[in-house]
């Protein structure tokens, strides 16, 4: 049976309402703002024939009797005209709330919809091979390896601190980057902190003999990197422990270290080795392509920092990227050592990246309209702009800025909070109303530009906190990207 389906919306709205409205009927109420509408007006109006009817998804009065007196459900749609197609299409997929924003419901409902099935589909895979449980290869998700760089020079506190933090962001595994000057006691040192802090698979980084030997005895999950010239050393002491290896070409060619890795008994990941941007990344994909056709039952170590720590741009559509070319590669493993602080948040992407192409491959589609995404600074169904009306008033430029006797406050980010301080008190949080709340029920704030001034820099500090991004009062946020975008 067909639902039958009226929008309900206002004057200045009606034209976008009608636009998205698919094949259900709009009904136009006599106000402008949709927002404002009442049960009152809708009574009046008296609809009949529906099965449901959605209001603004702004509104916040009760409809329960008017919903009563109609005998048709009433139930919030979206906040946004331009979101009214998409919930449309998707009236079968959740049970739309009477003080939840539709756009909210159905949002929240695909996400958690799509992070369940990658899940299932996880639980469900083949691997090739597993390391502590963790399932490598074969029809298993591609597993989320973080470096931590020149891990033995970092003190016990710090390295914990890493450690946590990329397992919070959702690493599966945990790479420990070992500096050429390390002491094979450092390797064993910081293996043994790194075992306490976390249950997740570790491997060890180097391609020093020494280094390698004391990272099996430690009791190392998987080492980085075999190659012709450690082999002969450490390849029956790899085999012994039975740990997993990454091979990697030089001096030999990558299929000859394979077999001989291979012939000592290790159990082996290849690594074709992902080149840098205008560095070779082309023909290195083709490396992989042709490696993968080749030898179809062995894994393959995918190394995306490669690129985004070498690309001055965004780590997000970089890391979507580099992870929809590891999956066409036949990827097994994703590592990123989130080195530079533009890289910074690549394992939580690519944690994301892997699952959204887990559930594209599933689908047999493109990455696109899955539940998740990695939009951040972009949107996916713009909202319309207002507008203008005919007559208005510009923005003065004149104003002048008189102290505040309550006093100033500078406004900064601390471990993760938004900080407001003078000369008297601090108030931390994490949301800028409630921290500018607080200042003016305190009786901090007298004056009302004063208190624009604060709200402004306030959510201009939220926004950094939630983007990752470095703050500073006064100046713009993401500045220099914008100048760029200018001049362009």
């Amino acid at each position: 049976m067909i639902m039958k389906v009226l929008a309900v919306t206002g004057r200045h709205a009606q034209n976008l309402v009608k636009a998205f409205a698919m094949d259900s009927d709009v009904l136009v109420l006599d106000v402008d703002v949709a927002a404002f509408i009442t049960p009152q007006m809708l009574l009046g109006a008296a609809p009949k024939g529906y099965d449901l009817i959605l209001i603004p998804g702004a509104i916040t009065a009760d409809f329960r009797e008017a919903e009563r007196r109609l005998g048709a459900k009433i139930r919030l749609g979206p906040k946004h005209a331009a979101d009214l197609g998409f919930v449309l299409r998707h009236l079968d997929d959740v049970e739309l709330s009477a003080r939840i924003p539709a756009c909210v419901l159905l949002e929240s409902k695909m996400r958690k919809d799509a992070l369940a099935q990658a899940e299932r589909l996880e639980a469900e895979a083949r691997p090739v091979l597993q390391i502590k449980g963790v399932k490598i290869g074969g029809s298993a998700r591609m597993k989320v390896l973080a470096e931590i760089v020149d891990a033995t020079r970092l003190g016990q506190e710090d390295l914990v601190k890493k450690i946590r933090r990329h397992e919070e962001q959702g690493a599966d595994m945990i790479d420990l980057g070992i500096p050429l000057d390390a002491e094979p006691s450092q390797v064993a040192e910081a293996l043994q902190i790194a075992r306490k802090a976390t249950s997740l698979p570790l491997s060890v980084d180097t391609v020093q003999p020494d280094l390698i030997l004391a990272g099996l005895r430690a009791g190392a999950d998987l080492v980085l990197s075999l190659d012709g010239r450690n082999l002969p050393l450490v390849g029956e002491a790899v085999a012994a422990a039975g740990v997993l290896a990454a091979v990697i070409p030089g001096p030999g060619s990558l299929e000859e270290n394979l077999r001989s890795a291979q012939g000592m008994g290790i159990k082996v990941i290849a690594d074709p080795v992902l080149d840098p941007p205008l560095q070779g990344l082309v023909l290195s994909l083709q490396r992989y392509l042709l490696f993968q056709e080749g030898h179809p039952g062995i894994p393959l170590f995918f190394g995306a920092g490669n690129v985004t720590e070498l690309l001055d741009a965004d780590s997000q559509g970089a890391n979507a990227l580099l992870a929809a070319l590891g999956a066409e590669v036949g990827a097994s493993i994703l590592f990123t050592p989130e080195y530079s602080a533009k890289a910074r948040g690549s394992v939580q992407e690519l944690w994301r990246a892997s699952r959204m192409m887990l559930l594209a491959q599933k689908r047999r589609t493109p990455p696109k309209d899955l539940g998740i995404d990695l939009l951040v600074l972009k949107e996916k169904r713009p909202r319309p702009e207002e507008p203008m009306p005919c007559q208005f008033i510009k923005a003065s430029q004149d104003h002048r800025y008189e102290p505040d006797p309550a006093g100033s406050f500078r406004i900064s980010l601390a471990e993760g909070m938004i900080l407001a301080r003078n000369a008297g008190c601090a108030v931390a949080g994490t949301n800028a109303r409630d921290i500018l709340n607080t200042l003016i029920e305190m009786g901090l704030v007298s004056r009302l530009d004063h208190a624009g001034y604060l709200g402004r820099e306030l959510e201009k500090a939220e926004l950094a906190l939630r983007l990752g991004h470095s703050y500073s009062q006064d100046e713009y946020l993401l500045a220099s990207g914008l100048e760029s975008l200018e001049k362009s």
